[in-house]
């Protein structure tokens, strides 16, 4: 999961990559996804699994709980 803080907010991107730190390369010189252009981008949580089955599978349920994104989120902004 990745976050960005622009102005006052913070924004969460969740996305598969089986190269984290090349993905949040390509969001950051906004190569990514649409929503993720012109926001600088940190990684803030990421998990490994053995295979790209279950790593989507993953990914589509963290995109939907926003009770586990929100706090994943805050649990990073109070560090």
């Amino acid at each position: 999961m990745l976050l960005s803080k622009h102005k006052d907010n913070y924004y969460t991107y969740v996305g598969y990559s089986k190269n984290p730190s090349k993905r949040v390369i390509l969001h950051n010189t906004s190569k990514g996804a649409k929503s993720t252009r012109g926001k600088h981008w940190f990684i803030i949580y990421k998990k490994k699994y053995i295979n790209k089955s279950l790593a989507l599978k993953a990914e589509y349920k963290l995109k939907k709980n926003k009770v586990k994104r929100n706090k994943i989120k805050l649990d990073f902004i109070n560090k």
